[in-house]
This record gives C-alpha cells, structure tokens and sequence, in this order.
C-alpha cells in the first residue's frame, strides 16, 4: 500500500485544528486518487466549474532490473517527472521491491482550456477535444520531451496546419553542424522509417522548423533533448495526430507553479526550473504568491496554510499537494 510520508504539516501560522484538518484532507485526497499496480488512464472528465484538479496517482513495485526510465515507458510517464515524485529513489539502480509513485494527478494549467497546451515546465501536453457538439467535456494528459539549451522551445500561440505520417526529416543547417562537430554526419534528408528520429508522425504548427512529433528513442521522453520540438511516444503521437483538426490553437506556456481546487481542497504543483531557460519563468516567492492570490480571488473563506506552500515550493516534487482548503462557516 502507499503510505502519506508527504503528509507531515508543520505550519505555525496553523491552529492544531486546522493542520490535523489539512492532514486528513490531504491523506483521504491522496489515497482515494491512488491506483496501485493498475494502469491509469491519461484521459480525464473535465472537473466542475472552479475545480482544476484531474487524474490520480498510481504505484507499482519495481523489480529486476528495472530502471526509472523502464517504468517511465511503461506507463506513459515523463522521466523528470517521475524522478520528481519519487526523492529518495535510484532512478537507475533502485531498490528490489521498491514502491514507485506513478505521477498520474495534475492541476490544469492557467490557459483557454481548448485545443493543445503544452507546458514546458512540467513537459506535458494537453489536449481538450471538442465532441460531436461542439463542447470540451474532457482533457487528455501526455508526457512530452521540450527544447534544451540555446534550443528552447518557443512560448506562443500557434496553429496546427498539417499532419503527416511517415515523414522525411531534412534536417536544419545548425543542426547538421552541431552533429558534424561530433562526427556524425547527417545526410540532407532523412527518409522515413526506424532511424528517422520524427518517429511516424509529425503535427506541423504555424512556427516553421517547430513540430510536434513521435520519436525513434523513447527513453528521451519528459526531459529537454530536443531541438525545441515537441517530442512525445510514438503511441501517443498516433492518437494525437488521428484526433485533432487542422486549425486546432496550440498554447505553449512556462508555468511552474500551478493552483486549482479539488472537492474544497487548495492543491499546489511545484516544477523546477528549465535549463537555459532564462527569464521565461518566474519563479520568485512573489509569483508564487500571486499565484495563490489569484486563486483565492473571489474565495474570501480560503485557508492557506504558507508553511506547506513554501515546503512544496522547496521540494519541487511536481505533484499536487493540499496547501489550503475552504473554511466550514
């Protein structure tokens, strides 16, 4: 079973009341969204107006010679993501017999909740398919690699314009030269099949030279390894690519911190900071409490509990923990 280590609340602005309430609020929370062993699904209801909490953890015990990476795959998990959630564990030596959180519950983004999100702080796309009526009933949760070093990915608005399966890849001039620097040479064009590293599929944005795509190297999946592509597996890029419209709007964002409520519950979902990532994020004691701000507008009976704010904020696990909650008049 998974046990709440998380759950030690330790707030001195907290009466004893209110942190033995936020104890069992975070522990009934944690362990009525946790499906161990089973596969959790990536598509999820929307939550009722003024909730933005979907998902569920999950768990499974590791054995063998098992790696995070080998889990990450196995159950469509980024790999940063999942060394977040899980301090204390050899992402590539764990332990025999190990239980792993599966990091399956998120806070939706601060963005129009329509067409293609992607955060780039937590590496994960969402997608809010419109149903036969024209209304978004649901949202779809994918794990996505993002752009490293001088190649970030761009943060805007764009468009989906194309889709193409069994792409050729003519790779850019820069990129032929950083590889040539290494010695490996890249041909002028790269045609489809298993070294082409597109995988099978290319979604193709307004941007030029900025794709999201499938991949032939799925152990990269949830870090910065791209150019400032988008890079997801290949099975997730197949759905993705047979469902979505041209025309989609596509929203690329950096938020590392994100807020919503659950059943009453305040939860907060700290990522780390990019690499390279310069001045895209801000990720100063002041945004986050703009950000709790933000959410407690209109909420005038809102508990936050700052000592829990700022331990999430220091531990940067990447999954969502109860900070607040509304208060019983």
């Amino acid at each position: 079973m998974f046990s709440c280590p998380l759950l030690l609340i330790k707030c001195p602005f907290a009466s004893r009341r209110q942190r033995q309430r936020l104890s069992m609020l975070m522990c009934v929370a944690l362990s009525s969204a946790l499906a161990c062993g089973e596969e959790v699904s990536n598509i999820f209801a929307l939550p009722p107006p003024g909730d933005a909490v979907v998902g569920q953890l999950g768990s499974v015990v590791v054995g063998g010679h098992e790696t995070l990476v080998d889990v990450s795959r196995a159950n469509k998990h980024g790999f940063d993501a999942m060394v977040a959630a899980n301090p204390g564990i050899d992402p590539w030596v764990p332990e025999h017999g190990a239980e792993v959180v599966l990091p399956g519950l998120h806070v939706l983004p601060d963005a129009p909740r329509q067409g293609i999100v992607v955060n780039v702080a937590e590496k994960r796309l969402y997608y809010y398919p419109r149903d036969k009526h024209g209304r978004v009933s649901s949202v779809e949760v994918y794990a996505v690699s993002v752009g490293r070093g001088d190649w970030q990915t761009p943060l805007r608005t764009t468009r989906v314009v194309a889709k193409v399966k069994n792409p050729a890849w003519y790779p850019p001039e820069s990129v032929r030269a950083e590889h040539a620097a290494r010695g490996d040479m890249l041909p002028t064009v790269v045609p489809p099949g298993p070294d082409n590293p597109l995988g099978q599929y290319v979604i193709k944005l307004t941007l030029p030279s900025y794709y999201i795509h499938g991949t032939n190297r799925e152990n990269g999946i949830g870090m910065q390894v791209t150019h400032g592509c988008i890079r997801m597996y290949p099975a997730d890029i197949e759905r993705l690519a047979n469902a979505v419209p041209k025309g989609t709007p596509v929203t690329i964002i950096n938020q590392p911190y994100k807020a919503g409520w659950k059943d009453g519950v305040l939860y907060l979902e700290v990522h780390p900071s990019l690499d390279g990532a310069g001045g895209k994020a801000d990720l100063s004691a002041r945004s986050l409490s703009n950000t709790l701000a933000r959410i407690r507008k209109g909420n005038p009976d809102v508990a936050i509990h700052w000592g829990e704010v700022w331990r999430v904020r220091a531990t940067e696990q990447g999954i969502p923990l109860a900070v607040g909650e509304r208060q019983q008049i």
